[in-house]
């Protein structure tokens, strides 16, 4: 049961890990140069390696976290098993909002600005009571025209690069995501939940049905979606991932998600809660730019390795 939040403490940051040292480091080494990271508690999810390749570099990254200063305190938590990331992040979600009635969430690909932190806690203060929020998110693309802007915005669905949300938000997460691809296509809104048509959404939840991919991520993106929820943006980013290097679980090799950091506070205000029609433009033409690069490639990639893996999987057993 929720003990609710102690507004003399911070919304507990939580990061997961796996096999990926470097990229756990600048994670890790950004976060702590953040303004508000003394006074936060730091829990760490390390998954266990899935095969006998893994196991040096989990290793690694786990002796590496137990390292780690530089917050008010720091809980580690070994998986024994590999839960794979939807599962590891599925279940430690669940558990910390349960305790701590709100949470930020970062993976180990993700660095942050300074006043990452500042700004989500004071979102997630003041959006508290809005159950038209569903989630708060650091990270943004690089806009064409970011200035024409207001300095934070909605935009209808929910995010991952950075973000957070309270027990009243969570509780909507649906991990049915064949349920949610039915709700989706009986409603006839995909092209609305793909940006005109110009992200592969809707591609990525059939494929997460099909179990061509294991992304927590598109479910909690079409759950706040068809529940018509937002997200709260800033127009500038605070998260840059540098994942996309063909490292991670979901990711291919591209450089447009790399993003430069906002290095000074951005103040959050209460504003209405209703989608910003021009931030959400701006997002599309974003996509639409990057539509015949990495978008395409990555789901093309990832697709063609889960085939690869599949056919090695048949011809090892048949050895």
């Amino acid at each position: 049961m929720s003990t609710g939040f102690n507004k003399k403490e911070l919304a507990p940051v939580v990061l997961f890990v796996y096999n990926r040292p470097d990229h756990t480091r600048q994670t890790v080494e950004s976060l702590q140069k953040n303004t508000l990271a003394g006074e936060s508690e730091l829990f760490i999810y390390s998954d266990a390696p899935k095969n006998d390749n893994a196991i040096a570099r989990v290793q690694e990254v786990r002796e590496y976290i137990k390292t780690i200063r530089g917050f008010r305190k720091v809980n580690i938590i070994e998986r024994e098993e590999n839960y794979g990331l939807a599962n590891s992040v599925i279940e430690g979600v669940t558990n910390i909002i349960k305790e701590y009635g709100r949470i930020i969430v970062l993976e180990d690909d993700l660095v942050t600005s300074p006043y990452f932190l500042q700004f989500m806690n004071d979102a997630l203060e003041l959006y508290e009571k809005d159950h038209q929020v569903a989630c708060v998110q650091g990270y943004m693309f690089t806009l064409k025209d970011s200035a024409s802007l207001p300095e934070t915005f909605f935009v209808r669905g929910a995010d991952c690069w950075g973000w957070g949300t309270w027990d009243r938000g969570w509780r909507i997460f649906e991990p049915d995501g064949k349920k949610l691809l039915n709700e989706l296509l009986e409603k006839s809104l995909s092209r609305e939940a793909d940006f005109n048509n110009t992200y592969s959404f809707t591609k990525m939840l059939k494929l997460q049905v099909e179990g061509k991919n294991d992304s927590w991520a598109i479910r909690w993106y079409m759950s706040a979606f068809l529940k018509g929820m937002l997200t709260l943006y800033p127009s500038r980013s605070l998260v840059s991932n540098i994942g996309f290097d063909l490292t991670g679980t979901h990711s291919g090799q591209s450089s447009e998600f790399c993003v430069p950091l906002v290095n000074e506070r951005i103040h959050v205000e209460k504003m209405d809660i209703r989608e910003n029609a021009a931030a959400r433009k701006q997002i599309e033409l974003f996509f639409k730019s990057i539509k015949k690069n990495p978008v395409h490639r990555i789901l093309k990639r990832y697709t063609g390795i889960i085939k690869k893996k599949l056919t090695q999987g048949k011809n090892e057993k048949q050895n």
